[in-house]
Formats: structure tokens, C-alpha cells, sequence
């Protein structure tokens, strides 16, 4: 027990999420229970793309890499958080925390475009269905696939350098339950003002371009479905459309919250309830948003169930 109590001086400490009442108890199992549900849910989800044909689309090839997403942002963050709460061991190495850095911030930049490509492609499928295949054939999903997430590594790797190249002189105790790029610089004895407007400035640019993707694809989704003369190509359409939004408003909603404030308006106690929404919650919901209201899903989970 001892060693495995030792810390080296280097590590950083993790706050506690949690603490060991029976209300936080009970709270505690409802986070297992949402990560469970993330991990049973998107798992599912893939192995439905991938067994039934009618599920080989652009659209369902997007929704398995967002799918791929949410289990890597929710794996990255819950495990340590439920080890540290279990075992009483708190200490994160640097490499560790360099880890968490990448994959949370490489996971969020690149939802983010993804999102946006999501959006893109129902405008082509809505607007152009008669160009779509040749305009979203596979070449074309591979590419912007690998630019979303070429895109969040890019954003990641300049987030792990820098930040762990600050000189950190004095408390190692980070007040949040993992590590997150604002919660280290607090500890940091350097001057990193100039950084953390560059990371606003970052978060600005990667979270309202791609918004500004989705609003002018959507209002090109809305003009043609309301010309549209068939009710059937109506409700597919807006049933479709609908999904994907709520993903985006619960994406945004709080990635822009937690990243569009400034340094000075940001409290710990915020940063710990929106990271919650976004590693745990939003994860959760993303596979039963796309399931619920979709008949191919529908169908391909009842073929599933028959086999």
C-alpha cells in the first residue's frame, strides 16, 4: 500500500470528483452507469454500420467516427477519475497528464469539424441528392475524416508542448479531476496570459467556423425541405436534420461555455461541471439521438435481434 501511495515530486495531483458520503457515493454510480451506457451504446452502434449494408452511407461512416470520438474522450477521462476515487491515489505523472492533454483536446477539435462535415453532407444530400454520390463518394469522406482529425491533432500537440513547457514551482495540485489545459496554467508560476488569449483565440476560431459551416448548411436544408412536395421526403429529412442538431447543440452548447470565457471568468467549480457535460453526458446521449427517431437503425437493431 505504500508504494503504491508514492508519488514522485514531478507528479501532478488530481482533485477529487467525489468524496466518500453516500450522496457522492450514489452519484458516483450514476457516472459509472453513463460511461457504461457511452461504452454499450457507441460499441453498439458500430458493429450495426458495420454488419448491415444499408448502413454503408457517408452519413453513418461520419456517425462511427463521431462514435469512435465520444469512446475515446470518455475512456481517456473516467477510468483515472474512478482508479483515483477507488484506490485513494491521486498522482498523475507528466507523461500521463501530457496523454490527457492530446486526447481530450485532439478529440474536441476534432469533433468539432467533424460536426461540421455532418452538416455538409445533409446539405448535399438534401439540396443535390441527384449530384450527392459522385459529390460524397469515399474518397471525399476518407479526406475530410482525416482532415477533422488531423485538425484536432494539430491543435493538440501545440496545447501538450507548451503547456507542460511552463515551469510549475509550486502546488502540483490541480483543482479539477483531470488534466485540463486551463486548470494548469493556474498552477504554473510563469506569466501565461499571452497564451491563454492564443488558446481563446484557438478555441474562437475552431468552434465558430465550424459553426458557421452548420448554420449556412441547415438554412439550406430548411429552404429546400419547406419547397419539398412530398411529406415522406419532409419528415425523412427534418427527422434526420433534427438529430444531427440536437448533437450540435449539446456539443456546442458546452464547448463553448467551458472554452469561449475568458481566463478571468472561468471558476473551477464551472470548469468541473462543464467537463462533466462534455466527457460523460454528452458522449452518453450522442448513439440514442441518432437511434431513437431512425428507422434504418431501427431496422438494422431488429435484424441484429432476429440473427
Amino acid at each position: 500500500m505504500e508504494l503504491w501511495n508514492r508519488t514522485s515530486p514531478s507528479d501532478f495531483i488530481l482533485s477529487d470528483l467525489f468524496s466518500h458520503s453516500a450522496c457522492d457515493l450514489f452519484l458516483f454510480s450514476l457516472v459509472l452507469g453513463a460511461s457504461t451506457a457511452t461504452l454499450v451504446g457507441n460499441i453498439l452502434l458500430l458493429l450495426l454500420i458495420r454488419a448491415d449494408r444499408r448502413l454503408h452511407t457517408p452519413m453513418y461512416f461520419f456517425l462511427s467516427q463521431l462514435s469512435v470520438m465520444d469512446l475515446t474522450l470518455t475512456g481517456t477521462v473516467v477510468p483515472k477519475m474512478a482508479a483515483n476515487f477507488l484506490s485513494g491515489r491521486k498522482s498523475i505523472s507528466r507523461g500521463g497528464c501530457a496523454a490527457q492533454i492530446f486526447l481530450v483536446v485532439m478529440v474536441g477539435g476534432a469533433e468539432c469539424f467533424l460536426l461540421a462535415v455532418m452538416a455538409y453532407d445533409r446539405y448535399l444530400a438534401v439540396c443535390h441528392p441527384l449530384r450527392y454520390p459522385a459529390l460524397m463518394n469515399w474518397k471525399v469522406c476518407s479526406l475530410l475524416v482525416v482532415a477533422s482529425w488531423m485538425g484536432g491533432v494539430a491543435d493538440s500537440v501545440v496545447d501538450v508542448g507548451v503547456v507542460l513547457s511552463f515551469p510549475y514551482c509550486g502546488s502540483l495540485k490541480v483543482d479539477h479531476f483531470f488534466c485540463e489545459v486551463p486548470a494548469l496554467l493556474r498552477l504554473s508560476c510563469a506569466d501565461t496570459s499571452l497564451f491563454e488569449d492564443l488558446i481563446y483565440a484557438c478555441c474562437a476560431v475552431m468552434l465558430l467556423l465550424p459553426l458557421g459551416v452548420i448554420v449556412a448548411s441547415y438554412t439550406q436544408v430548411l429552404t429546400a425541405v419547406i419547397k419539398m412536395p412530398s411529406t415522406d421526403g419532409k419528415q425523412k429529412a427534418l427527422t434526420t436534420c433534427s438529430s444531427h442538431l440536437a448533437v450540435v447543440g449539446l456539443y456546442y452548447g458546452g464547448a463553448m461555455f467551458s472554452y469561449m470565457q475568458r481566463a478571468s471568468a472561468r471558476t473551477p467549480a464551472g470548469d468541473r461541471a462543464t467537463s462533466i457535460f462534455y466527457t460523460i453526458l454528452t458522449p452518453m446521449l450522442n448513439p440514442f439521438i441518432y437511434s431513437l427517431r431512425n428507422r434504418e437503425v431501427t431496422r438494422a437493431v431488429k435484424k441484429m435481434l432476429g440473427k
